[in-house]
């Protein structure tokens, strides 16, 4: 047979080999959140890759947003575009005091009603959404622990566990699928310690957001949920 014969009789198993294309996805998942659950700062593309390839994951999560902010931005016409069966949702971090009028949440009030918006807009637009609790800071307290409680005046950051709380009791009145992803990773770094801990900072000094070493370990986290919660999406996991 000449070689260029032998090179066309080739050409169905390349195309059958090929990447499955965007709109051959058999399962469609939206990230929305803020910088740490980006792909270049947080857990995003860690989580994306854990899924086979009859899934496709897009990451709309944007640094410096919060619940309210992202939300007024018009980012979610976007993510309807998109069409997808599930929405991953997590804030918190820019909702807290300091971060300025635009940006700051009450996760006693304001921050359950934005929530509660996502959940309605998704669910209008046929997606299933996932509320999923702020991922902790790495800010230990004396006794060694992740620091989860706040007394005025107090320095340092605040912790995130209002914010968690609200999400989880909003998930549960909505009846939507929740990941208690502050309660995972705040246990997860009190087995790690401070020290240990450090090794998931991007750079010295960041307490916040992920490297990559980081953001596989916050991921495998999220995923382990994900087969408890979302067993019919965990079918999809590599």
């Amino acid at each position: 047979m000449k070689r260029a014969h032998f090179f066309f009789l080739l050409i169905p198993f390349f195309l059958s080999a090929s990447p499955l294309r965007a709109e051959e996805a058999k399962v469609k998942i939206a990230l929305v959140g803020d910088s740490t659950v980006t792909d270049s700062a947080g857990w995003g593309k860690a989580f994306a890759d854990r899924f086979g390839p009859g899934v496709r994951v897009r990451n709309f999560a944007a640094g410096g947003r919060s619940s309210k902010s992202w939300l007024a931005e018009g980012r979610l016409e976007e993510v309807v575009a998109f069409a997808p069966d599930y929405v991953f949702i997590q804030f918190g971090h820019n909702g807290q005091p300091g971060k300025g009028p635009k940006r700051e949440t009450d996760p006693a009030t304001t921050y359950r009603e934005y929530l509660k918006t996502y959940l309605a807009a998704f669910r209008e637009a046929g997606a299933t959404p996932v509320l999923v609790s702020s991922l902790t800071r790495r800010e230990f307290g004396p006794g060694g622990t992740i620091r989860t409680a706040w007394k005025e005046g107090q320095k340092g950051s605040r912790p995130l566990q209002p914010w968690a709380l609200a999400a989880k009791e909003v998930a549960a009145a909505a009846n939507v699928p929740f990941i208690d992803l502050y309660g995972k990773s705040v246990a997860l770094h009190n087995r790690l310690g401070a020290e240990a801990s450090v090794a998931f900072s991007p750079k010295e000094g960041d307490i916040t957001h992920l490297n990559e070493a980081g953001a596989a370990a916050i991921a495998n986290l999220i995923v382990e949920e994900v087969r408890h919660v979302i067993p019919r999406l965990s079918e999809h996991l590599k």
